[in-house]
């Protein structure tokens, strides 16, 4: 294919990112939460909030199916001696992007933590002792849900994609990914204890522009003065990855943090943010030697993919940055 036709695909490619940026920007997060507090044997406070005053409206009178042997009236759940067992389901959540996050808390001091999806609709409850001083459920919850938030967070995703692009060396790959962990572990757990508090729309359109950025050094590859980004990767991704640092916090205080396991939640989240940016990292080394090794490599296609990637953040640029301003 001739360079011209690759530049049309590029073009293309732009094209389509733009006519949906609904889909293609940072993922929003429609955060629910359910609160089950055992106020008597058997007999349960409920507390049902939602993002969406819709939502809210709607589920306020059932925000979810209950065992056969518990009865919802208005906000108490009763379910006789024998306790909440049994299965709770969500019927609501299927087909939507809400999280839900159940939240129950026995007598005795037990507590169960989950967070149900729509794929997940479905928790399992076995009574009082479920809950005691587990943090099993914390642990795959939260570690699943980091890796969920690096793989359909674009703008994060855009951003380990285009490193990974333009760091060829091995060793320098090694410490430009490190230094991006540590500086957006920081901010995070920062943030997530109240140590910093930063405006989320400054930061959303801060991290679409260095987007821009990296993709504008992978261009720069042919020129003969190498800038203080190809020079230093490792400089400027921690500079950048304080600023996702501060995303991830946000996505994170929107999930919700379990009161007694905030260490655990934060933990296993930022180790499934670090186990989803390997995988990312892994994918686009394995296309690129095997276009390689599949002799079908060629510089134009690299360069209509970092096109539509730049041009992709540059939208989301100014779009973000028009919300700064109120548009």
């Amino acid at each position: 294919m001739t360079g011209r036709r690759w530049h049309v695909a590029a073009l293309v490619l732009v094209g389509l990112s733009l006519a949906g940026p609904g889909t293609l920007r940072a993922h929003p997060i429609d955060a629910a939460s359910l609160t089950l507090e055992e106020v008597e044997r058997g007999r349960f406070v409920v507390h049902f909030q939602a993002g969406s005053p819709t939502l809210q409206r709607q589920l306020a009178t059932a925000p979810a199916v209950f065992p056969t042997s518990c009865r919802l009236e208005a906000a108490t759940l009763t379910c006789g001696p024998a306790g909440m067992v049994g299965k709770i389901e969500f019927p609501w959540l299927e087909g939507t992007t809400s999280r839900l996050m159940v939240d129950i808390e026995w007598l005795g001091g037990g507590r169960l933590l989950r967070i149900a999806t729509a794929s997940a609709r479905t928790l399992t409850v076995y009574g009082g002792a479920g809950g005691l001083g587990s943090l099993k459920p914390v642990v795959v919850d939260y570690t699943w849900l980091g890796v969920e938030h690096i793989l359909t967070g674009f703008d994060h995703l855009l951003f380990v994609v285009a490193l990974t692009l333009l760091v060829r060396q091995r060793r320098r790959l090694v410490a430009t990914i490190t230094a991006f962990t540590v500086a957006h572990s920081l901010t995070l757990a920062a943030t997530v204890l109240g140590l910093v508090s930063v405006p989320s729309a400054p930061v959303e359109a801060s991290i679409a522009l260095s987007i821009v950025l990296v993709c504008a050094e992978c261009l720069r590859r042919d020129q003969q003065t190498e800038s203080f980004t190809r020079r230093a990767p490792w400089v400027v991704a921690f500079a950048f990855g304080l600023l996702h640092g501060f995303g991830f916090a946000s996505a994170l205080t929107e999930i919700g943090l379990p009161e007694k396991h905030i260490p655990a939640a934060l933990v296993c989240f930022n180790l499934g943010v670090e186990l989803g940016q390997l995988a990312v990292i892994v994918v686009v080394l394995a296309v690129r030697a095997l276009a390689i090794r599949l002799r079908v490599a060629r510089p134009q296609l690299a360069r209509g993919i970092i096109y539509a990637m730049g041009a992709t953040a540059a939208f989301w640029s100014l779009d973000r940055v028009a919300a700064v301003f109120g548009r």
